[in-house]
């Protein structure tokens, strides 16, 4: 059996856990993996490279992918993309593919699937933590990590020159990241998009900390939050293309709101793909491994048109469906758990 391997959307540590586990599960039983490059665009331009055990060993601790990615959706140009996915699939000689990604990698392998009973099963991936098919997905503890390691540090030179450091995460719309590691950090406040952002309220609680002879303070901001009414040019993100928002800026309109209302040196530090790079952890090395080594199973067995789903700590097979990619947002038992620290 000759299986595709592909991962599209934004990198994220664990990839490479998950090449090397469908690698060496499908050698295992006599068969050999095809690696597609750059996500999507790698079988409408069929750019592809032989994976065997040997050459995806010791992989399992490298960040990234070794397959490239790219947020290619072949269904943006249809009558002709499309078709070079079909047809470049077919003469590869490939059995099954092997999709891992987020909601729209996932969503082009679901209206593959859909239109031409396409042989694919999905691996979900996110370091947003915000698909409906996993309870905590690969990439995301890495994630939460590295922004603790950066609050921790903003913490201490915040408390040498009295200031209130506002640090924004990446998450896109939803708030798993911003809340995890602030609450881990002790963040002294947390805007999340769930949340409604309630800036006199935030105020009043930095007021109350330095009232209290606590002269600095660390506030966690996730990307995707939103503030009633404009505030600061910042306020309004740039885009990364057309029709994709890049939503970045919201750590520094708070920062000027926090300067400007509460007389307070306030600086910003916004991570962006920092939060994407560098060596998975174990958690999420093991959880990459499972999730490898499961789709391989499914392909293997012909199981297509299927997705892995994370929830309780099992890893189960469930429909591709676009409930099962939708999005899941941020648990506000999490949100409530971390704001009874606030002052």
């Amino acid at each position: 059996m000759n299986v595709g391997l592909l991962t599209g959307g934004g990198d994220c540590p664990g990839l490479n856990a998950v090449i090397r586990a469908v690698v060496r599960r499908v050698a295992a039983a006599g068969g050999r993996c095809t690696g597609i490059l750059e996500g999507w665009r790698g079988l409408i331009r069929e750019m592809t490279v032989p994976l065997t055990v040997a050459e995806t060993h010791g992989i399992v601790g490298l960040g990234g992918t070794i397959l490239g990615s790219s947020r290619t959706n072949p269904y943006k140009n249809p009558e002709t993309d499309v078709a070079s996915v079909r047809a470049h699939f077919e003469a590869l000689g490939l059995d099954a593919l092997v999709a891992v990604g987020g909601d729209d990698t996932l969503g082009v392998a679901l209206r593959l699937h859909k239109d031409f009973r396409f042989p694919v099963v999905g691996v979900p991936k996110t370091i947003d933590n915000d698909l409906d098919a996993a309870d905590f997905s690969f990439g995301f503890d890495t994630a939460v990590n590295i922004v603790v390691e950066a609050a921790d540090r903003l913490r201490t030179t915040g408390e040498s020159h009295r200031r209130v450091m506002v640090l924004e995460t990446m998450g896109r719309r939803c708030g798993w990241i911003a809340c995890y590691a602030g609450m881990a950090a002790g963040a002294d406040y947390i805007l999340v998009p769930e949340v409604p952002v309630d800036l006199g309220r935030m105020l009043d609680s930095l007021a109350r900390r330095r009232q209290a002879g606590r002269h600095s303070a660390l506030v966690v901001v996730a990307e995707g939050a939103r503030l009633e009414g404009p505030a600061d040019p910042a306020c309004y993100p740039p885009r990364d293309a057309p029709g994709m928002p890049r939503p970045e800026g919201i750590g520094a309109s708070v920062a000027w709101i926090i300067e400007n209302r509460a007389r307070v040196e306030t600086r910003t530090l916004v991570l962006g793909h920092m939060q994407r790079g560098g060596i998975p952890t174990a958690a999420d090395r093991v959880l990459a491994t499972r999730l490898g080594l499961a789709a391989a199973d499914l392909a293997l067995r012909r199981r297509f048109g299927t997705l892995l789903t994370h929830r309780g700590g099992q890893i189960a097979e469930a429909p591709l469906t676009a409930e099962n990619i939708g999005p899941r947002s941020l648990d506000l038992a999490y949100y409530d758990a971390a704001a009874a620290s606030f002052a």
